[in-house]
């Protein structure tokens, strides 16, 4: 950046994720990618129970190299960290208009953290990765929701700027802000990359063909599909047939996926799931696929199809916008409950050369988005939100409270849904 203010890194969904060990979801990875870029210029900020702590230059590269380092001692590292500056960490910034990014989600619904962004004249800059909760509320459980509206309703009203990852986010978000009746701040379309994913070479499963569906076990990504149309496969072909390899942590409401594998061995005996799989061999189960299956009914961006067409690998995936953007025009899309349509098109990459070596040749055309791409935009834009000046708040009180009335609407507009 041009200018000399201060910036400030939010990084608080970065401890807890070391903390808990558990793998990087989407979101991890943007904020990962955030710190990377950011590390030599920002100051960490950490928040927790309405509790802010602004780490200095010093604080913050050694709290940098914590979060990049193994997980593994990660805890005893922290502890020791927290004893040693929670005393030297402030609350206060002196100078107006530092910029600070949250690009994961973390809190800034909260009336305690808008509270805090406005008594230190900070120019607060969000990422929202996408509007699910709010426009498909039926996948998620109402404090979900709530949270969510009001997390986009705050940002609306007091962020400096706005980064969504896809034109389809901001299509969304223009949505919302308009049945709010309020004026968005400047938004910026940056989309996003991929993980860096360098394959060994093996095959992951040695010689037995396989299709792969990466995601996280939970209804919105629509794993039901892809068992109906494996036992559709089953009961026409018997058991000379490919694998489906699903990867991805179990989520809330994936009972329906395990009692559907309890309930039929032979179903279960053609479907492997891997709920622990590190990047590491995450590459060699996307290079080796026949292709990867995304049947979701709702995504922001869609990671997964930007790192399986960077190794090559075709995708079957739903016709959903940001699909539709972000595909660049070589995924097959399909309607995600159709099922003998995801059949056929299973199908023919399994039992047709021709049509396996043309997929393979698209998806090698595919021009991969870049971090250093993502960041030059961002870059510049922020410079010139920075030279905007103040940051505009809405009128009244200043008191932003969640929507209540929208909330309960939302829910009752999506109560035919499952609710999980």
């Amino acid at each position: 950046m041009s200018e000399t203010k201060t910036m400030l890194l939010d990084v608080t969904r970065l401890i807890s994720r070391s903390w808990t060990g558990r793998h990087a979801t989407g979101i991890d990875r943007v904020c990962y990618a955030y710190l990377d870029h950011y590390a030599d210029q920002a100051q960490a900020v950490v928040q927790h129970r309405g509790m802010f702590r602004i780490m200095n230059r010093e604080q913050s590269a050694e709290l940098y190299d914590l979060l990049r380092g193994p997980v593994d001692g990660f805890n005893l590292a922290m502890a020791g960290f927290i004893y040693r500056n929670i005393t030297r960490a402030v609350s206060r910034i002196t100078q107006r208009g530092a910029v600070y990014l949250n690009v994961s989600h973390t809190d800034f619904d909260l009336e305690s953290h808008w509270r805090w962004t406005r008594s230190n004249h900070l120019r607060p800059v969000y990422l929202i990765h996408d509007l699910i909760p709010i426009d498909h509320a039926h996948h998620c459980r109402p404090r979900a929701v709530e949270r969510h509206i009001g997390r986009v309703s705050k940002a609306i009203r007091s962020a400096a700027g706005i980064i969504v990852n896809s034109r389809a986010t901001a299509s969304d978000l223009t949505d919302f802000a308009g049945n709010e009746g309020g004026r968005l701040p400047p938004v910026l379309v940056a989309p996003l990359a991929g993980a860096q994913l360098q394959p060994k070479g093996a095959r992951a499963l040695g010689q037995q063909r396989y299709f792969l569906c990466l995601g996280t076990i939970e209804p919105r990504k629509n794993h039901r599909l892809l068992l109906a149309v494996w036992r559709r496969i089953l009961a026409e072909r018997g058991s000379n047939v490919p694998q489906l390899v699903c990867i991805g942590q179990w989520g809330a409401g994936s009972d329906e996926v395990r009692a559907a594998l309890a309930a039929d061995p032979l179903l279960a005996a053609h479907v492997t799931m891997i709920n622990d799989c590190p990047d590491a061999d995450l590459a060699d189960w996307i290079a080796g696929a026949e292709a990867l299956l995304l049947p979701s009914e709702a995504e922001g961006f869609g990671l997964p199809l930007v790192e399986a067409l960077g190794l090559g690998t075709p995708v079957i995936a739903s016709d959903l916008p940001c699909f539709r953007e972000n595909g660049q025009g070589i995924p097959r899309l399909l309607d995600p409950h159709a099922v003998e349509d995801w059949e056929k098109q299973i199908m023919r990459l399994w039992s047709d050369p021709a049509e396996r070596l043309l997929r393979r040749v698209q998806a090698m055309g595919f021009q991969a988005p870049s971090w250093s791409g993502h960041f030059a935009r961002l870059d510049d834009w922020l410079a010139r939100v920075v030279r905007k000046g103040a940051v505009r708040l809405s009128a009244g009180s200043g008191e932003l409270p969640v929507p209540a009335a929208m909330a309960q609407g939302v829910l009752a507009a999506n109560a035919g849904g499952r609710m999980v």
